[in-house]
């Protein structure tokens, strides 16, 4: 294995990109700053104006609902980091060879992810400063919605940034010595690391105690999410024991198609053809394939239960959902699950696999997460409510629409700067 003193300083060019800003990445930086400070801007008109300038409300008599778009973002962004997670520690417990050069990529997403998440928790408060103050002064442990939160965002953005840290500090030391430009920054992200075989061995303990980490509070975590709506007695749809394997499920399925997606740029971008193969992207879709499926299952149980022989208000929903105001959403949503599962399927069963239909599936799963999202969410606040009030309605405004897309600008222009100073993957020895 290459040591740092034979990193040779006058190797040419850094590997993946770092420090080159080429013309594509200099515009992808400018769009996304953009789109990130349009939506500050519009978040800054919520401040000043309030809640009234979205199309949030009140349920009941106000026939609205205080759960949106926001919430919605939040599940899915939530999801990502913590699938993101999950398949990070799975793969470096089991040694997963095939998923080894993406390990670097999903450490990336997840922290990445999970800021998105909880930001768009904070943009959801009408007075974010009072709500963060009171979780301090009046949280209580015993309820989902604080897990959900510190245990389910908090603690795992904070671990899967020292993870990411950690991962990046060989890399960093290595790539120090033939950098004149970012050779000071690369030896503060070092910080004094040595590629010896003791650093070596603490590394790989110290990965492999964190990994483990990440896999309780990612599979914790995710089931939190779901618990926050499963144990809501009064409310329709919520209500019941799949909710939080459901998340859990949809976080998988989610975060491995993100994966298929992002990997496919690296391999477009980095030309990474020889380290991101084909059998790679095959191990994945052979993943999303097993995963939609169980989704898929978990959903068909829940609409059943709701719908045969089922309270009056568990009925009015599943009508809504299945042939009422939430149908066209539902239905696409679910086809959009199905599709996968079928190309996965026949790809697994001839052997013969497309890296355009692989990535294909990942942006669907990822289309019909959302559309999951928000059927979790809006449909049980505005349809099927216990007390006689008559069906609500709930239509996004253009500042929630231009916060969310702040909001995803945002995770995605943290992962692009992250490619131009660190490495992305695992720099190997020869390089």
């Amino acid at each position: 294995m290459a040591t740092i003193a034979e990193a040779r300083p006058e190797a040419k060019g850094m590997p993946y990109g770092i420090g080159q800003f080429g013309p594509i990445s200099l515009l992808a930086i400018i769009v996304l700053t953009a789109i990130v400070a349009v939506g500050a801007y519009a978040y800054a008109q919520q401040l000043i104006e309030g809640e009234i300038v979205t199309g949030l409300g009140d349920v009941g008599t106000m026939g609205g609902t205080p759960w949106g778009i926001y919430i919605v973002l939040e599940l899915y962004a939530v999801g990502i980091g913590f699938g993101a997670m999950l398949l990070l520690a799975i793969t470096r417990i089991m040694g997963l060879s095939r998923l080894q050069p993406l390990a670097r990529t999903l450490s990336l997403i997840a922290p990445a992810a999970l800021l998105a998440g909880a930001l768009s928790v904070i943009v959801d408060l009408g007075q974010p400063l009072r709500g963060i103050v009171n979780l301090a002064l009046y949280a209580r442990p015993m309820s989902p919605f604080f897990g959900t939160f510190t245990i389910g965002v908090v603690a795992s953005l904070l671990a899967t940034a020292v993870y990411l840290y950690l991962d990046t500090r060989r890399d960093a030391a290595l790539l120090a010595a033939r950098s004149r430009g970012w050779g000071g920054f690369l030896r503060l992200i070092a910080a004094g690391y040595k590629d010896t075989p003791a650093a070596q061995k603490r590394h790989q303990r110290t990965s492999l105690a964190l990994a483990i980490l990440l896999l309780v509070l990612g599979v914790t975590a995710a089931s939190t999410s779901g618990f926050v709506f499963g144990i809501q007695l009064g409310r329709p749809g919520w209500y019941g024991a799949l909710q939080g394997p459901a998340f859990l499920a949809l976080a998988g399925v989610t975060a491995t198609g993100m994966l298929i997606v992002v990997a496919s740029i690296l391999r477009r971008v980095l030309g990474g053809e020889k380290r991101l193969d084909l059998s790679v992207f095959a191990w994945l879709s052979n993943l999303v394939m097993v995963l939609s499926l169980t989704y898929l299952y978990f959903l068909v149980a829940e609409l059943l239960t709701m719908s045969y022989e089922g309270q009056y208000h568990e009925a009015r929903l599943a009508q809504a959902l299945t042939t009422g105001t939430y149908a066209p959403l539902f239905w696409v949503s679910a086809g959009l699950l199905f599709i996968p599962f079928v190309i996965g399927a026949v790809q697994a069963l001839t052997g013969r696999y497309s890296l355009f239909l692989i990535v294909l599936s990942g942006v669907l799963v990822n289309l019909a997460a959302l559309g999951r999202r928000f059927l979790v969410v809006v449909p049980s606040l505005t349809t099927g409510t216990l007390l006689p009030y008559g069906p609500g309605s709930y239509s996004p405004t253009w500042v929630e629409y231009t916060v969310v897309l702040g909001l995803l600008a945002l995770g995605t222009l943290l992962c692009v700067l992250f490619m131009k100073v660190l490495p992305i993957m695992e720099v190997p020895d020869k390089q």
